[in-house]
């Protein structure tokens, strides 16, 4: 199981929910800047929406941040954080939270998974979670790339607001727009960052490289981002254009991505590969670092209250 050893009580489906959940919020609160530069590197290179931002250029992801807080102020990096947290509490929560549960069910309740029933679990948790949690990562996306200048229209002024108005003038379908890619992109992600997690772990624990401790869940986590990023990055990028455009602009995702290779060149769906990369890479730290320890405290804690009953 990721993040337990072969001589722990196994958390309960409860406890690995919750702390997965909030795992993730606490991850996605270090690291949304990030996350915010690489949406607005990734749409850089479409219609410019005014004049207003004719003369914006973002650069790299650290020039991106620059850049945004010189002309939009610091709170514009936070921009759809309150999206953004709803969306890990309940995406986090069934992607990660259910992976263990859903590749003992593929196994049989077997010790070991091989590495074909590991990724079946991931895909299969990863796309769970999108059917849950799309409208969430629609608005997130939308705010993230909404520029906040004088002279330029604002789409959306509050969470509830965005949620309103993309149900009244783009039906069911525009909060679950994108939603193809998107449970492409994560299942990808969450195959690729569980399997290489439970994989490296595993190798150094088996190696005895390193305890099952902080050193060795930042060295798992680090390496998963990595493996994720190069995987997921062109699908991160169609997802992101697609579901930050007007209605339509694309007629689907697949066009989305044929439009893209076809005006940009195929270097368009690795844009924002470095900020995909820091911000996934130090995401998963965060993350797998406060997923163990949460489980750990929660199951003390458990232990403790069913001790005194």
């Amino acid at each position: 199981m990721v993040g337990m050893k072969p001589s722990d009580t196994p958390p309960t489906l409860g406890v690995k929910l919750l702390s997965a959940g909030t795992a993730a919020c606490i991850a996605d609160l270090v690291t949304f800047p990030l996350d915010t530069a690489k949406v607005r590197l990734q749409i850089q290179g479409e219609k410019v929406a005014s004049e207003a931002t004719k003369g914006i250029r973002y650069r790299g992801v650290f020039g991106t941040i620059s850049t945004m807080i010189r002309t939009e102020g610091p709170r514009s990096l936070y921009n759809g954080l309150v999206a953004g947290l709803q969306r890990q509490m309940c995406f986090a929560s069934i992607r990660i939270g259910f992976y263990d549960n859903v590749k003992n069910f593929y196994s049989g309740g077997a010790d070991t998974a091989n590495i074909g029933i590991r990724i079946l679990a991931g895909c299969t948790t990863g796309a769970m979670a999108v059917s849950f949690a799309q409208p969430t990562d629609v608005v997130k996306v939308r705010f993230q790339a909404q520029v906040n200048l004088t002279g330029v229209a604002r789409r959306y002024t509050g969470t509830m607001q965005a949620y309103k108005h993309i149900f009244n003038h783009e039906g069911i379908r525009g909060l679950w727009k994108g939603c193809l890619p998107n449970i492409t992109r994560n299942a990808l992600v969450n195959c690729t960052e569980l399997v290489t997690y439970d994989l490296i772990k595993e190798a150094i624990l088996r190696h005895n490289v390193l305890s099952d401790n902080l050193p060795c869940h930042f060295a798992s986590a680090f390496g998963a981002g990595f493996v994720t990023t190069c995987i997921a990055s062109p699908v991160d990028v169609v997802k992101t254009r697609y579901m930050n455009s007007p209605p339509g602009q694309y007629k689907s995702a697949i066009n989305c991505a044929w439009t893209m290779a076809t005006k940009e060149g195929p270097t368009a769906f690795y844009k924002g590969f470095v900020p995909s990369f820091l911000r996934l890479g130090s995401w998963n730290v965060v993350m797998f670092v406060s997923f163990e320890q949460l489980k750990r405290v929660m199951m003390i804690g458990k232990k403790k209250m069913e001790d005194k009953s």
